[in-house]
């Protein structure tokens, strides 16, 4: 059935009607297919229209800084010219004054150098070689690698270390190494006559139309040529760029970059207060991002620029989708910046899998919908965190607070704390909104007591789960289904969809004497259930717990979604689980947690990153993408964790990139890392301690004694048909 963009070309032509712009080309490609290709309004409005073509040239603004400069940049860093970590002064000796000597290569990348968005206009009015005096005598504003500030002067320097290093300008060395390698025949820096010709005009600039002269006032000034601008193409070429980047560095035979290098450039790197996230010259979350869309956050990326220009991939789907427009044109009075999104959310909306008839609705919607009516005469107590909230993002404490239906009477919160930011035990607080007690279930005590039930007839499990058995939310649900139990109070829970769908199953069942709060009950690593399913799982086998149970169901959720296909907005349930991808992999790499191993606590990071100071990362990327683990590739990295393990200590290691997610089979993935560990690296790793959170004795004897990692599933396989017997009774959805 062919994909229906109608909604994305009324978007444009209702904001061509508008007066936004005068016109645009849209494209939106898979892999090597171009899927909707159109040009719409006019290239020119004035003084004569011109119509819109799709091989129109755009002077792409800020899109120079990921297509040419940052991609010429990571080249020098892949052929060993170039190292990420060493200080720009070190190419650009002129560069390291006043306070800029720590400053980066990838500080400037990532715009995290401290450097001012842009210097004077008047600092580029005695040519390019002054101009370069005035930007090497420029102080930073900030401590560099502390903050984001989206930044042209960075680029400028990192084009100039380009020539620096190469001998080539910036322009030469794009063209001859990425551009002409990746058929790219209408991209380039300074247009001639025949390009210019087909150029979208821009502004006036001294009495003339700019058409094929560079926008930007300071990439003027510079030639034409410059770092953060000054780059013109197609619609066209941005597509065979956009399928280089997504097909690991190669279109056609040709390869500009290794795919570890692609990786590497596309691995998104998230401040410590997660205001912002950058790749490698990629933007994948800043103010800057509305070319997302509604793609999902934390694995697309793209770039905007300020002629109206953008582009935006998803490397999961291999889909991508480019925006052009000279929204400046004719009087620089254009704005594309809710247009760009509006396209975003309409292509990501085309091309997403249709799996319901309409957007999922969390049993928070459910119940916010009829006003919490069944619990009409209720007094409560509602167990949630940050991640209890309606897709609109009012808490579960408020639709329950405000109903006339109910009296809520206390809160209760699980690890991590309301907030889901704490670590270590939490104490009881105030609810600030409403004034109720928030008594704590991780610390004194981690099941709710008589004194905490008292006065309550009715209680309230609202929590995001992630899918994993040593995930603590599952044990609170539980616990506190055998305090209810124990004195006569109702549980409802509020059901929320399993983020790595409900269809993923696997891993070994824990050991039934070892029970405990990171093991509730014996069952597999990767449960398949969401948190209602679970709660009825609880309640009827194992024993029983026998509570008076309901949950209120998901509406429109078929077990095959991933989160992001829900519409359900994901919010971090706990400190280090920060996006869907980091939950599908936590059953891989929180595996591990218990050996001598960082995984990625304490960088932007967490479960995407594994490493240790012993580890040797190119060595162990080398064998684990020998391994061939379905869905999953390994870029060697080096990274300092600044808090948990090794903290302040340089590790090796790998960062862990999802290929393909429906392919991925964590458990089996994270037990292959844990096997080729110990043969690489022998007793520096402390492979017994894999048992901590693995918790089978007959798997960890089998993970320590074969030759093969690959047979290590057959050893859970009777144990997970067992269970899958006992979860086939407590599904709720097809």
């Amino acid at each position: 059935m062919p994909l229906d963009f109608s909604a994305a070309e009324s978007a444009i032509e209702e904001a061509i009607e508008a007066g936004h712009l005068p016109g645009a080309v849209l494209l939106v490609g898979r892999g090597d297919a171009i899927l909707h290709r159109a040009a719409y309004g006019n290239r020119r409005a004035a003084p004569v229209p011109e119509a819109m073509t799709v091989d129109t040239v755009f002077d792409l603004a800020s899109l120079t800084k990921v297509v040419a400069t940052a991609t010429s940049v990571v080249k020098l860093v892949e052929d060993g010219r170039v190292r990420l970590d060493a200080p720009v002064q070190e190419y650009l000796p002129e560069f390291g004054t006043n306070g800029k000597e720590a400053i980066t290569v990838e500080h400037l990348l990532l715009h995290r150098g401290g450097l001012i968005p842009d210097n004077s206009l008047s600092d580029y009015a005695d040519g390019p070689a002054q101009a370069w005096e005035r930007i090497c005598a420029l102080e930073p504003r900030a401590e560099p690698g502390t903050s984001f500030t989206y930044t042209d002067v960075g680029f400028i320097v990192l084009a100039a270390l380009v020539k620096a290093v190469d001998g080539r300008a910036l322009d030469a060395f794009a063209r001859e190494e990425l551009f002409e390698p990746l058929g790219m025949g209408d991209t380039t820096f300074r247009p001639g006559p025949e390009l210019a010709a087909r150029c979208a005009p821009t502004e006036r600039r001294e009495g003339r139309w700019m058409q094929g002269e560079v926008h930007d006032p300071r990439a003027f000034a510079l030639g034409g040529v410059a770092g953060h601008a000054g780059l013109f193409s197609t619609a066209d070429d941005l597509a065979r760029y956009c399928q280089a980047i997504l097909a690991g560095g190669e279109l056609g035979g040709a390869r500009v970059l290794t795919r570890s290098t692609v990786d590497e450039m596309t691995r998104p790197r998230w401040l410590p207060d997660r205001t912002g996230g950058r790749g490698l010259g990629f933007d994948f979350d800043t103010r800057y991002s509305s070319a997302r869309g509604s793609f999902p956050r934390g694995t697309t990326f793209g770039h905007t620029g300020f002629t109206g220009t953008s582009f935006w991939l998803d490397p999961r789907t291999g889909s991508y989708v480019v925006l052009l427009s000279s929204r400046v044109h004719p009087d620089g009075s254009g704005n594309v910046i809710e247009l760009r999104r509006a396209v975003a959310s309409a292509v990501a909306s085309a091309l997403r899998p249709r799996h319901a008839p309409g957007p999922v609705r969390t049993g928070c919607d459910v119940l916010a919908d009829e006003d919490a009516a069944r619990f009409a005469g209720a007094t409560a107590g509602l167990i949630t965190n940050v991640t209890g909230q309606t897709r609109e993002g009012r808490s579960t404490i408020d639709v329950l607070a405000r109903s006339e239906h109910v009296q809520l009477a206390k809160i209760f919160s699980p690890e991590h704390g309301y907030f889901a930011a704490l670590e270590g035990d939490v104490d009881h607080a105030t609810d600030p909104a409403t004034g109720l007690p928030v008594y704590s279930l991780y610390g004194d005590t981690r099941k709710p007591t008589a004194e905490m039930l008292a006065g309550i007839d009715t209680l309230v499990f609202d929590i995001q789960d992630v899918g994993t058995r040593f995930y603590t939310y599952m044990t609170t649900l539980g616990y506190a289904m055998e305090a209810a139990a124990e004195h006569g109070v109702r549980v409802v829970v509020l059901d929320r969809p399993n983020p790595i769908t409900g269809v993923l199953t696997g891993g070994p069942s824990t050991d039934p004497e070892r029970l405990s709060f990171i093991a509730y009950k014996p069952i597999p690593i990767v449960h398949g259930m969401t948190i209602g399913e679970l709660a009825l799982l609880f309640n009827a086998e194992y024993g029983g717990i026998g509570c008076e149970l309901e949950v209120v169901q998901i509406d429109g959720w078929k077990r095959a979604m991933w989160l992001d296909e829900t519409g359900v907005p994901w919010v971090n349930p706990s400190p280090n689980m920060r996006n869907p991808t980091q939950a599908l992999l936590y059953p891989a790499i929180g595996l591990l947690e218990g050996a001598n191993l960082s995984v990625g606590r304490g960088t932007d990071q967490p479960f995407e990153v594994l490493g240790a100071p012993w580890i040797d990362g190119p060595a162990l990327a080398d064998a684990l993408n020998a391994a061939r683990l379905p869905g999953l590739a390994f870029t060697s990295i080096a990274f300092t964790p600044d808090a948990s393990k090794f903290e302040g200590e340089r590790c090796g290691g790998v960062y862990v990139r999802v290929t393909g997610r429906d392919a991925v089979r964590p458990v089996t993935a994270g037990l292959t890392i844990a096997w080729h560990l110990g043969q690489l690296f022998g007793d520096a790793f402390e492979i017994a301690a894999v048992d901590t959170r693995m918790i089978s004795r007959s798997t960890w004897e089998a993970l320590v004694t074969s030759e093969d990692p690959s047979g290590l599933a057959a050893t859970w396989s009777t144990s997970l048909a067992d269970f899958e017997r006992l979860r086939a009774r407590h599904l709720l959805y097809d």
